[in-house]
């Protein structure tokens, strides 16, 4: 299974294994959409291959974290060695990243609406669509982001 996101489009999509659309829903994006997430407060939605690091029930509802910054990220922001190595590490191992760094994290696909974009740089979507994404994708599911 993958979520694809494509932001020009304001579409998450989940694919099954197969190819089949297990999901279709509208989502917002970060106040400032356009362009990959290059640091903390930027208002962008992250652009790349990620995965689900972790799910809870947050102020948005039912929560997947996004595996955001990815060393891709990292190294395009011109991250500093140990940095890197951390977010290699953890990704090596399914774990979430180093959120707190001045490349931002937090990174969630949630509920709380997809009129507008609004976030500060999460994907939002319909509570009932949220509910139904948080059951269905299990921590690892991959998750591309494109613009």
């Amino acid at each position: 299974m993958i979520i694809r996101i494509e932001k020009s489009r304001r579409l998450l999509t989940v694919l099954g294994d197969g190819g089949e659309t297990l999901l279709q829903a509208r989502v917002a994006l970060g106040k400032n959409p356009v362009g990959p997430k290059g640091q903390a407060g930027d208002g962008r939605t992250p652009e790349g291959s990620y995965f689900v690091c972790l799910k809870k029930a947050g102020k948005w509802g039912p929560s997947l974290g996004v595996s955001y910054p990815n060393e891709q990220d990292a190294l395009r922001a011109g991250a500093d060695g140990a940095l890197i190595q951390c977010i290699r590490e953890r990704a090596r191992r399914g774990e979430r990243p180093p959120w707190g760094s001045p490349l931002g994290g937090e990174i969630y696909i949630h509920g709380g609406g997809a009129g507008e974009d609004w976030t500060a740089g999460c994907v939002a979507l319909e509570d009932d669509q949220a509910r139904a994404l948080y059951d269905l994708a299990p921590p690892g599911t991959k998750i591309e982001i494109v613009p």
